[in-house]
C-alpha cells in the first residue's frame, strides 16, 4: 500500500519539496531585491519627488534602520506564534508597503512606507530560514542552504538590473510594484504548502525586544547621522550613547530572561560566533562595493540606470555557477575551506576593484574584479549560513536565524555608514567632479577591503581551529552542519 507523504514532514523525498523551497525562497529573494533595487533608481526617483540629498539618503535608511532593528524580535514571533503564520502575516505587510511606495506622491510617505517595508522584511527573513531549517534535513538541507545562500547572493546584483531596467524603460515605482503580484501569490500557497511550526507557550521578551531594537536602531542612525552632520556633533554623541546603553541593558536583560528573543547560549559556539562576525564584516564591504560601483560607473563612465544595473551581471553569472556547485564541494571537502577561498576571493576582488581611475575601462577595471568578487561569494554565502545555524536545538532555530539575518543586516547598515564617512573624507576641494568621485569610490573599495581582510583573519581565528565533531547518525557520519566530507562507518 502506497503511503501518502505529508507536505510538512522533514522527508527530502516528499513530492512537495520543491514547492516549500521556491516559496522560501522567492519570498526571501523579494525582501532582499528591495535592499538594492533603490540604488540604480535613485536618481530618477529624487527628480520625480524633488528629494533633497538626506531626503533621498533616507529612502535607503528607513528600510536597513527598521529592517536591522526588528530581526530579532521578528525572529521571536515565529518561535513563538509559529513560524508559517508570521511568515505570511510578514508578507503581507511587505507587500502593502511595496504598493503605497509605488503609488507615495511626496517624499515623507516614501519614507514611511519604506520604513513599514523594513517592519515586513524583518519577519520574513528570519522565518524564510527556520522554515527552511525545519522542513530539510541532511543532504538535501546542504542543498537547500546552498539555494538560500545563492538568493542572498544574487539578490542584490539582481536588484541593481531591476532597479535600472525599471526606472529607465518605465519608472522607478515600477521596481516595487513587482512586490505586490508575487506577495500575493506566495501569501496564498504558504499556508497550502509550508509545514507550520509547533507554538511555543511563554510571553514575548519585551524589554529584548525594546532595547535591542532601539539600541541598535540608535547605533545605525548614529553612524548615518554623524556622516553628514559631523562626529562631535551633539544627536551624533547622543545616539552614540544611546546605543551603547541600551545594547548594554538588552544583554543583561537576555542573561536573566526566560524566553530571550537572542539566547546569549547561541554565542557559547565559536563557530557560530566566528560566523555572525564574519557575515558583519563581509557584509559591510558589500553593501559598500555595490553602493560605491553603481556611482562610479553612472558617475564616472557614464552608463545610464539600465547598463548600471546590465554591468553586474558577470559577477551575478558566476556568482550563481560556484553557489550551485557548493553543495557537490562541501560533501568532499566540507565548508570550511570553501568559506576560508571564498572570503580570501573577495578581499582580491575588492583591492583590485578599488585601483580605480577616471580613465578605467569597464571590462579590466571593473567587470574582471567582478568575476573574483563573484566567485567569493558564492562560495562563502552557504558556509556562511551554515556555521551560523550549526548546532542550534530546534527551540534555538528560529532564534539562530534571527542573529544570523540580523548580522547581516546590521553589517549593510553600519558598513555603509562607515564607508560613506571614508568616501566624505577623502573629497578634496576643487577636483573636477569625476576625478573627486573616483577618488571617493577608491577610498570607500579600499576600506571595504580592510573589513574584509578582518572577514579573513575572523574565519582563520574562530572557524579553522574548531573542527567540530562529527556527528554520527544511523551508522553514517552527517556533514550536514560539518567541516569535514563525509565517511561511512562500519558497525
Amino acid at each position: 500500500m502506497t503511503r501518502t507523504r505529508n507536505p510538512g514532514t522533514n522527508n527530502p523525498g516528499s513530492r512537495n519539496t520543491a514547492a516549500i523551497l521556491t516559496i522560501i525562497l522567492v519570498s526571501y529573494f523579494m525582501i532582499l531585491l528591495d535592499n538594492s533595487v533603490i540604488f540604480t533608481a535613485l536618481p530618477s526617483l529624487a527628480v520625480d519627488l524633488g528629494l533633497a540629498p538626506a531626503e533621498l539618503a533616507w529612502v535607503q535608511d528607513a528600510y536597513t534602520l527598521v529592517f536591522g532593528g526588528l530581526l530579532l524580535l521578528g525572529a521571536r514571533a515565529g518561535d513563538i506564534l509559529g513560524r508559517r503564520r508570521v511568515f505570511v502575516f510578514g508578507l503581507a505587510v511587505f507587500s502593502i508597503a511595496s504598493l503605497l511606495i509605488a503609488l507615495a506622491p511626496t517624499a515623507w510617505m516614501l519614507i514611511a512606507a519604506r520604513a513599514l517595508q523594513g517592519v515586513g522584511a524583518a519577519i520574513v527573513a528570519p522565518s524564510a530560514l527556520s522554515l527552511l531549517t525545519a522542513s530539510f534535513e541532511g543532504a538535501a538541507r546542504d542543498r537547500a542552504v546552498a539555494w538560500y545562500a545563492a538568493t542572498a547572493g544574487i539578490g542584490a546584483s539582481l536588484g541593481m538590473l531591476v532597479g535600472g531596467a525599471a526606472a529607465t524603460l518605465l519608472s522607478w515605482r515600477a521596481g516595487f510594484w513587482i512586490n505586490v503580484p508575487i506577495g500575493i501569490a506566495m501569501i496564498v500557497l504558504a499556508p497550502r504548502f509550508l509545514p507550520e511550526t509547533p507554538t511555543s507557550p511563554g510571553r514575548f521578551d519585551a524589554t529584548g525586544a525594546i532595547t535591542s531594537t532601539l539600541g541598535i536602531g540608535a547605533l545605525v542612525f548614529a553612524l548615518l547621522h554623524g556622516t553628514d552632520a559631523g562626529w562631535g556633533d551633539p544627536l551624533t554623541l547622543a545616539s552614540f550613547a544611546a546605543a551603547t546603553a541600551l545594547l548594554l541593558v538588552f544583554v543583561l536583560a537576555e542573561s536573566r530572561a526566560a524566553q530571550p528573543i537572542m539566547p546569549l547560549r547561541l554565542f557559547s559556539s565559536r563557530i557560530r560566533t566566528g560566523a555572525y562576525l564574519v557575515r558583519l564584516t563581509y557584509l559591510g564591504a558589500m553593501i559598500g562595493f555595490f553602493f560605491f560601483t553603481t556611482q562610479f560607473l553612472q558617475g564616472v563612465l557614464g552608463f545610464t540606470a539600465l547598463q548600471a544595473g546590465l554591468a553586474f551581471l558577470p559577477m551575478t553569472v558566476v556568482n550563481f555557477v560556484v553557489a550551485m556547485a557548493i553543495p557537490r564541494l562541501v560533501a568532499r571537502v566540507g565548508n570550511t575551506w570553501p568559506l576560508v577561498v571564498g572570503v580570501a576571493l573577495t578581499l582580491a576582488g575588492m583591492l583590485w576593484l578599488s585601483r580605480l581611475a577616471p580613465d578605467s575601462a569597464y571590462v579590466t577595471g571593473v567587470a574582471l574584479p567582478m568575476l573574483l568578487i563573484g566567485a567569493g561569494q558564492g562560495l562563502a554565502f552557504a558556509p556562511m549560513t551554515t556555521f551560523g545555524i550549526s548546532g542550534a536545538t530546534t527551540a534555538d532555530a528560529g532564534a539562530a536565524s534571527g542573529v544570523v539575518n540580523t548580522f547581516h543586516q546590521v553589517g549593510m547598515s553600519l558598513g555603509l555608514g562607515v564607508l560613506v564617512a571614508v568616501a566624505a573624507a577623502s573629497d578634496v576641494q576643487g577636483e573636477a567632479t569625476e576625478t573627486a568621485l573616483t577618488g571617493e569610490v577608491s577610498a570607500a573599495l579600499t576600506a571595504a577591503a580592510v573589513l574584509l581582510g578582518v572577514a579573513v583573519i575572523l574565519v582563520l581565528a574562530l572557524i579553522v581551529p574548531s573542527r567540530p565533531r562529527i556527528p554520527v547518525v544511523g551508522g553514517t557520519v552527517s556533514t550536514s552542519l560539518s567541516t569535514r566530507p563525509t565517511r561511512t562507518l562500519e558497525a
